[in-house]
């Protein structure tokens, strides 16, 4: 980050608020690259898909294009960090890390390289691609390794600053993207910190803890839950590891209740880091708003996450729930 600090960092594309955080990430990475000229990208096959075209129309001679081999890509990375490059290899979340796990452990992490993983496509937003293309678990997966970052954007500005910290940070990092469009709402709330939880809200009868694009959702669900007597504070968890617990015991203290809400199983991702916090130190009612121990399923973005529960009433219903066990405590 004290790279960052002494550069001009490229201005945001205006035309790519209220977009994705793909397209987020495709710019922030060209912009990266004006940065650092040791930065080169890799891909599996999907290079539109993750907005990685951009990039390499650009940067010919920085990209590299390997196919359908998302283990390959990844040892590829690795020998490319050992070399002093800062490579990026983006697929979809679902082969990488999914398939691409061991090689991220051991060559990537346990050497603890320079290796920026992407996964693109993750969640239930992809909705008619089915459960085979619906990374649910793929957070598990990273959060339980040593020495890796991990980065989840709520919108495309918040997604193209991540891109450009990451790239200017040395070590291990997953940044998970995803494909639907989503509300801005970070942009108008200050600049984005590595291992920071940003407060979006402030209230104090009960804290929403949101990560990717579950933000847009919490919000919404805060102004309805004012608006029914509720003084909620939302807090934007888009880094995962590190683990901001300051900001989070912090809201535990003040606010006495807790909802998470993620698009990923309820295991072992933002839902898992905020109970163990909770309990470890200032234990407080948590309710969670996830994927509960089930496969996705084919289906339009928004049927699929009204029937998985991961909805502004959701969060509104979790919200209530957790304030009455606060009050009968």
């Amino acid at each position: 980050m004290e790279r960052i600090k002494k550069l001009k960092v490229p201005a945001f594309p205006i035309q790519l608020l209220d977009s994705g955080t793909r397209d987020g990430f495709g710019a922030g990475l060209v912009a990266a690259a004006e940065l650092y000229p040791g930065l080169v990208g890799l891909c599996a096959d999907v290079t539109e898909s993750v907005r990685m075209a951009d990039f390499a129309a650009r940067y010919p001679d920085r990209f590299v294009e390997v196919g359908v081999a998302e283990q390959n890509l990844v040892g590829v990375a690795a020998g490319m960090a050992l070399g002093g490059k800062t490579p990026f290899a983006a697929s979809y979340a679902v082969f990488n890390p999914g398939r691409s796990w061991d090689q991220f452990r051991v060559s990537v992490c346990y050497s603890n390289l320079n290796v920026k993983l992407v996964g693109g496509h993750a969640g239930l937003n992809v909705g008619p691609d089915g459960a085979t293309h619906q990374a649910l678990e793929d957070l598990a997966l990273t959060l339980s390794l040593p020495n890796v970052t991990v980065v989840v954007p709520a919108d495309a500005y918040e997604a193209y600053q991540a891109t450009i910290a990451i790239a200017g940070q040395v070590g291990p990092s997953y940044l998970r993207l995803a494909r639907d469009k989503c509300p801005d709402v970070t942009s108008k709330n200050g600049s984005f910190t590595l291992g920071k939880i940003s407060t979006l809200e402030t209230g104090k009868d009960l804290s929403i803890v949101a990560c990717g694009l579950l933000v847009a959702p919490a919000m919404t669900a805060a102004q309805r839950l004012r608006q029914e007597g509720l003084s909620v504070r939302v807090l934007n968890a888009s880094t995962l590891k590190p683990f901001d617990t300051k900001t989070i015991l912090t809201a535990a203290r003040q606010t006495g209740a807790i909802v998470t809400a993620e698009e990923h199983q309820l295991h072992g991702g933002l839902s898992s880091l905020v109970s163990q916090t909770c309990a470890q130190h200032y234990p407080v009612p948590v309710e969670s708003v996830a994927v509960k121990d089930t496969f996705g399923e084919s289906g339009q973005s928004k049927e699929l996450l009204a029937k998985y529960h991961l909805t502004t009433e959701d969060i509104q219903k979790a919200a209530w729930k957790v304030f009455n066990r606060k009050v009968k405590a």
